[in-house]
């Protein structure tokens, strides 16, 4: 690419197929983890539960909402690149990435030790589920964090 070149977006930066597949994965994840954290188990009980259910929560309408700005940037074949935009976008993804991140620590650490009372603070059926929400709610942090370093680069190279 020449020096002042700049015609498509970068790998994963918004507008680009990448983005959409990591928004998607983002959307999937949290949602994945919003289920199994909410339907049928008693996740109120436990504050870091209740972050990350808030927290889930939060990320599904962020990342369907750039991924329907993805699709339209993808299909109509219009790049996005509003720079005050894409700082708003990366900001937003480095908070939710961070966020997201605690809230699935938080939820491994509160089962770690539930599970280290050999079983007697939670059934088998509400610890699987909980140990299932955390995974997704992971691989969900790992996505966004991929599309803020994504976005953070495609910013820094305006």
């Amino acid at each position: 690419m020449e020096n002042g070149d700049r015609s498509g977006a970068g790998a994963g930066a918004v507008g680009s197929a990448g983005s959409l597949g990591l928004r998607v994965g983002q959307a999937v994840f949290s949602s994945a983890s919003l289920l199994f954290m909410s339907v049928g188990v008693e996740f109120f009980s436990y504050t870091a539960f209740c972050f990350l259910v808030t927290i889930m929560g939060l990320v599904i309408p962020w990342s369907c909402t750039l991924a329907m700005i993805d699709v339209y940037s993808v299909f109509v074949g219009c790049p996005f690149r509003v720079p005050g935009v894409m700082v708003i976008v990366v900001v937003g993804d480095w908070v939710l990435s961070v966020l997201s991140f605690a809230a699935a620590c938080s939820s491994a650490a509160v089962i770690d030790l539930l599970l280290q009372f050999h079983g007697s603070q939670c059934s088998p059926r509400f610890c699987g589920r909980y140990q299932l929400s955390t995974m997704m709610a992971f691989l969900s942090w790992f996505l966004t964090a991929a599309s803020a370093i994504f976005n953070f680069w495609f910013v820094a190279s305006l």
